[in-house]
């Protein structure tokens, strides 16, 4: 099958993909209405007219009477998700006159959950911009094809493999569409629950909306500059934390615990490591603090709360700068960033469940050395005992994802290095690098509008390889190299 004839499998399910999302992104319209901001109405509308024609046109793609094959699926969410961060720019653009590539970073940002700004000060923007980026970031959380799956009510091998090429592999329910309801139930309920929880620190209701949306998505962009610490309100960091710990738990727990009225989060082994590492993070993070930056011990353990749980959730809000920390206690955060939350959330990075079952995998194959070869060793994940050929390939298939975050994330600081030479510490730029390709958000300064173009179309490609989990941006690479062979 040539990429013509693969592309005319899927094309028309790409199209009905951007018609869902030209209703999604319509809702900032509103906003534009409710606060009279009538300069805003033809920028705004300028996302959702354009999804729909583009969605418009691709199904009226003749679909070949096949399923679309596995790389196809791959191409296409890559596709996916550069294109409506090209598109997304239009507002920033439209409306601020911001340059293109400054506007399609902050889009990207916002759809990946990452959270890094090109915007010099966002408290002059719209509020129409400001809740355009809360909602990308909340809509991103879970995914544009569960989203849209979830909307549809369709199901289908073409339907499950966008959805596991996504990056998403839960399985709440037996089809695809049952489970992305489900996940979206889940996502709705936790976002108003966020709402009302932020609102307990005082703050107007315009705020905890943007910032619940954020929060419970991962994401970490802000309606201030100078963001959380703007508030000046400790309790409202303190209500912040177990949202962004929300956010980065599966949210299979919070289906087991809806339908079976009772769940223990300390059973699950990715909820156990993930309160482990901030737990962690907040003892090694302080005890830095207070021995090598002179900082007295409560602000030393309120930032290395908060920042722990930013860190691993890689939500992205932050009440320190890292720029100002010691070399070793930002490499630490980082690795907090590389690990991120759990499979089946909002989060960011590696996943919980990689180190797990990576950790697992090494103590089986030591365990397989130290016997006689006719002996089984078994290979257990989850408690349930798993074939030695299945183990064999999961296993392989997660060091190589694990290798090849390393690597990119190795690569992309030697290029960054030289296309963007800089007076910061050589941990602050890594730190960077990290935080976009674990759609963290978190930034010791190195990333600003200032930065040259080459360095911020790097930084564009590490949040949306980061976000797709690298195989399906490697797929598409390859697909447009060997159709010209």
């Amino acid at each position: 099958m040539d990429r013509i004839e693969q592309f005319s499998t899927i094309a028309p399910d790409i199209g009905n993909i951007f018609r869902y999302m030209s209703v999604a992104t319509g809702v900032p319209l509103l906003v534009a209405v409710v606060y009279r901001e009538w300069e805003m109405i033809l920028p705004m509308l300028s996302v959702p007219v354009t999804l729909f024609l583009l969605g418009m046109l691709l199904v009226r793609v003749p679909r070949e009477e096949r399923e679309a094959p596995l790389s196809a699926a791959l191409m296409a969410v890559a596709l996916i998700w550069l294109a409506m961060a090209l598109v997304s720019a239009l507002p920033f653009s439209l409306g601020l006159g911001t340059p293109y590539l400054d506007a399609v970073f902050e889009a990207m940002s916002g759809w990946t959950d990452t959270g890094l700004t090109m915007m010099r000060s966002v408290d002059d923007l719209p509020r129409t911009l400001l809740f355009w980026r809360s909602l990308m970031q909340w809509l991103g959380g879970l995914g544009i094809v569960s989203f849209t799956i979830a909307m549809a009510s369709r199901t289908g091998l073409t339907q499950f493999r966008l959805y596991r090429s996504e990056g998403r592999s839960e399985a709440l329910m037996p089809s695809v569409v049952a489970t992305g309801m489900e996940m979206w139930k889940i996502y709705i309920v936790l976002t108003a629950a966020s709402i009302g929880l932020v609102l307990l620190s005082g703050i107007p209701l315009w705020d905890a909306v943007n910032i619940a949306l954020v929060t419970i998505s991962t994401g970490g962009f802000s309606i201030h500059s100078a963001g959380i610490p703007f508030y000046n309100n400790p309790f409202l960091e303190v209500l912040v934390v177990p949202i962004m710990i929300a956010g980065a738990l599966p949210f299979k727990l919070y289906y087991i615990l809806y339908r079976q009225n009772g769940v223990r989060f300390f059973d699950d082994q990715q909820a156990r490591l993930l309160f482990m590492l901030i737990a962690l993070g907040i003892v090694v993070i302080a005890w830095d603090l207070v021995t090598l930056n002179a900082t007295d011990i409560p602000t030393a353990i309120r930032q290395a709360l908060f920042m722990s749980a930013a860190g691993i959730t890689s939500t992205g809000f932050q009440v320190a700068s890292p720029n100002e920390w010691a070399s070793v206690t930002v490499l630490f955060l980082s690795m907090l960033m590389v690990i991120g939350g759990a499979s089946g959330s909002t989060a960011g990075g590696i996943k919980l469940s990689r180190v797990v079952l990576g950790f697992q995998s090494l103590l089986w194959w030591f365990r397989r050395m130290f016997v006689s070869g006719n002996v089984l060793v078994p290979f257990k994940y989850d408690g349930k005992v798993i074939p030695k050929n299945v183990a064999d390939l999961e296993v392989s298939r997660n060091m190589l994802t694990i290798m090849l975050y390393f690597l990119s994330i190795f690569v992309a600081t030697v290029l960054v290095m030289h296309l963007q030479p800089t007076s910061f510490d050589s941990s602050n730029v890594i730190f960077e690098i990290v935080s976009a390709m674990c759609n963290n958000g978190m930034t010791a300064g190195f990333v600003s509008p200032d930065m040259a173009d080459p360095a911020k179309v790097l930084f564009i490609l590490i949040m949306w390889i980061g976000r797709l989990e690298i195989i399906p941006v490697i797929m598409l690479v390859m697909g447009v190299f060997k159709r010209f062979d």
